[in-house]
Formats: C-alpha cells, structure tokens, sequence
C-alpha cells in the first residue's frame, strides 16, 4: 500500500465553490486509512473543494507527520490495524487540541464511536460510505468554528495586551496626576502662606501710626482663632475669623493721629460719631477684593452687642454674625489691656472679671464662656522652642512665633525659615536700633 502526501490541487483542479469559506481554501486536512482506496476517494472530493490534502495509512504514521507540520482537520477511519480511530484521535485531543477532529464509522460500530466521542471529543462522525455532500458540510462547518475559534483567541490576546497597556497607561496617569496634584497642593499652601504674610503686614501698616495699637490687630486675630477654634467651627471659618481679626480696625485708617492717641472713653460727641462709622468703613474698603467679602459682615458688626444696643445697625442676639461676636470678645479683651477702652489698662485677669460682669449684655454669653475657658490660668508648661541671640542664629532655623520688634512692629512671621542673608539683614537692625532681639527658634526636627 502506498501512502503519499500530497500538495495543492493542480491549475486544472476544479475552483471551490463560491459559498465555501475562505478560512477552508488554506486548511490543511489529514485523512487516515488503511485502505488505499478509501484515501483515494476522500482526496479526490476535498481537493475538488480547495483544500490541502495529506494521507496516512496508520495511527502511528498520521501521529508522526503530526509532529512535523501544522494540520487543520483530520478525518480518521475507526477500524484500523494496531491503533484505531477512536485512539488515535484521543491523542490528537490530548496533543493538538486545536485540530478539528471527524470519525468515519460503519453500522456496526457504535460502542467505538460513542467510545470516540467519550475520549477524543471528536466533531462530528459520518457513516461509511459516506454522503459527499454531507463530508463537504461537515468539514466546511468545523473549519469554520476552528477559525472563529482562532479568531476568538486573537482577539482575546490582542485584548489582554491592550489592557495591559491601557493599565500601564492608567498607572502612569495617575503617578502624573498624583504629582501634579501635590504640586498644586504645595502652590495653594504657599499662596495661603503668603496671602495671610501680605494680610498681617498690611494691618501692621495702621498700627505703625500709634504705640498703643501696635500688635492690636495681630493678638485680636489670634484670640478670636483660638474663640473660633475650640467652639468647633470648620477650619475655613476660623481662617476667616483671624483675618477679620487683622483687618477689623482697617477702618480707622482715615482718622487722625490726636484721636488714635486717645482712649473711646475721652472721645468728644463728634470724635465718637466718626469712631462708630470706622466698621462700615472698613467693609467698604473691601468691598472690591473677591476674597474678602466672607470676612466683610464680620468686620461691620465687630462692635455689635448681644442687648442690640452696639453699632453700627444696633443688632442683637443671634442675628449678629457669629464671626462677630467672637470678635467683639478679642478686641475688648485686648483693648482693656491696653488701656484703648478707660485709659487705664487692665491686667489679664482683671479684664476677665471686668467682661464676666458683661455676660449676656454686651457679649455672647457661649463665646464668652469659652474665651474664658481657653484664657483660664494654666500651669507653666516645659518651653518647646529655643530663645536665641542674633549672634546664635543659624541658617534653616525656624521662627516658632512671630518676631516683633521693641515697638511692636511685626518683622517676620512665624515658619518664617531663616537665610543667610535674612540673619545678616535681623543683626544689622539690632545694631541699628542698639537693643537686643531674642527670637523663638523651632528645635531641629519639630513639626
């Protein structure tokens, strides 16, 4: 018996027909059969279909020219000499899963076939002899679920290396936008940073013209943010309240020089009227900045009382703005102190007792209550900063609070970090001035 392989049709070869798949004109099918005739016959009906036909006589032989190139289909008899078509088509399962795989069985052999189909998961099986249409639909149908199937894996491959780039791109966006993000973070706690510099050296402007209101604005807003604070409010409102508290005498700034000197008590009935108007005129001259239209109710009702017989608009109770009457504690609390209310300045704990007895008259009496909470004496607590001389100073050292100066000007702020040049221009003020600067220097590596 000879066995043969056997190369594309010849030119003369019938074309395939139209409706044939185009996936079937390129496959390669194996056919098995001990009986040369056999061979014959399905070669001769596939090729007239455009296919690629080669033959084995065996088992064995087809397993072997397996090895050595990619087949399409194979089409095996089942009663065979040593290994039958059930067998060898078993192990076509097990090695080359991908190759469809066509049993041809007569009557007699159903046990095998059911067999076959059990162990080999074979396609389909015809019966011998064999309807050449039904041989021709047979294959055409498994070579085109091979090729969806080839399909379905390309596109299952092609999907999981775009994902994998689609995923290596997510990740690398997000490490952009992380980055980016902490860049804008950085920016928007500098702009603040500079922002509430810029406020705090503008009120300091006010206070340049009289001794006594000299760090008034700056010891206001920081009583009010500790008020503002301990009351719970959002951190945005307590930002607000300190700036209200900076600027909430702006208003002064166009009254005269003899009339700042002088405490609220020796005003005269005309110095008194232009006083009460400083709240109104402070918020008109905010007016026009976007940002500050927040602190502006705050700073117009500053002078407010909760009886409703403050001013400017003799508001009462809780219609007065919250940030106000937090305020309204700050400044009276700093202004007993210094003398701006009688003339006479207080201690700390007299002017608690003095605004105790002004509980529910002319202050909130929650806010109040809680200013003097904060205010309570308290034991000395072990000192977290470092008092230096400018001669001790150290570039990358940290100001752990503002630097005043003997007249109560602010000069740096606290965080301000220390420069070369910065302690060779604080040395050359000291000995200008001819006093002695101390500053509060962080410990290194505190927060």
């Amino acid at each position: 018996m000879t066995n043969e392989i056997l190369d594309r049709p010849p030119e003369a070869a019938a074309p395939p027909p139209a409706d044939a798949a185009s996936s079937s004109s390129l496959a390669t099918v194996l056919c098995v059969d001990d009986e040369p005739n056999i061979l014959s016959s399905l070669k001769r009906v596939l090729r007239g279909h455009g296919l690629c036909v080669i033959t084995a006589g065996g088992g064995a032989q087809a397993l072997s020219m397996l090895e050595k190139m990619p087949v399409d289909l194979v089409i095996s008899d089942m009663r065979m000499p040593g290994m039958d078509g059930a067998q060898l088509l078993e192990q076509v399962n097990e090695r080359w899963p991908q190759i469809v795989r066509i049993l041809l069985t007569g009557h007699a052999d159903m046990d095998s076939t059911v067999a076959a189909i059990n162990r080999g998961r074979i396609f389909r099986y015809l019966p011998k002899p064999w309807d050449e249409a039904e041989l021709i639909s047979t294959v055409r149908q498994g070579l085109q679920l091979q090729h969806l199937e080839r399909e379905r894996a390309r596109l299952e491959k092609l999907a999981q290396a775009q994902n994998a780039q689609l995923q290596a791109v997510n990740i690398e966006l997000e490490a952009r936008v992380a980055a980016r993000t902490a860049e804008l973070k950085d920016a928007n706690v500098r702009l603040q940073r500079n922002y509430l510099k810029s406020i705090k050296v503008f009120s300091n402007l006010l206070e340049l013209r009289d001794g006594t209101l000299a760090g008034h604005g700056r010891r206001v807003a920081e009583t009010a943010r500790d008020i503002a604070r301990k009351m719970g409010l959002p951190e945005e409102e307590q930002r607000q309240v300190f700036i209200a508290g900076l600027l909430h005498d702006i208003g002064l700034i166009g009254m005269a020089d003899k009339v700042l000197g002088k405490p609220v008590a020796r005003y005269t009935e005309d110095e008194l009227t232009l006083y009460r108007e400083h709240c109104v005129q402070g918020e008109q001259s905010l007016m026009a900045l976007d940002d500050m239209h927040p602190m502006m109710p705050i700073i117009r009702s500053h002078h407010e009382r909760w009886d409703g017989t403050g001013f400017p608009d003799r508001r009462s109770g809780t219609d007065i703005p919250l940030g106000a009457r937090i305020l309204a504690v700050a400044d009276a609390y700093d202004d007993l102190q210094n003398g701006m209310v009688a003339g006479t300045p207080t201690s700390a704990l007299e002017a608690r007792t003095l605004m105790r007895l002004a509980r529910g008259k002319q202050f909130d009496p929650e806010v109040l209550d809680v200013f003097l909470h904060i205010t309570e004496p308290e034991r000395p607590k072990v000192e977290t900063r470092l008092m230096l001389g400018c001669d001790a100073l150290e570039p990358d050292m940290v100001l752990a609070s503002d630097l005043i100066s003997a007249r109560g000007v602010l000069m740096l702020t606290a965080g301000h970090r220390l420069t070369p040049a910065l302690i060779r221009r604080i040395r050359e003020f000291e000995q200008r001035e001819g006093g002695k600067l101390e500053l509060h220097i962080r410990p290194r590596g505190a927060a």
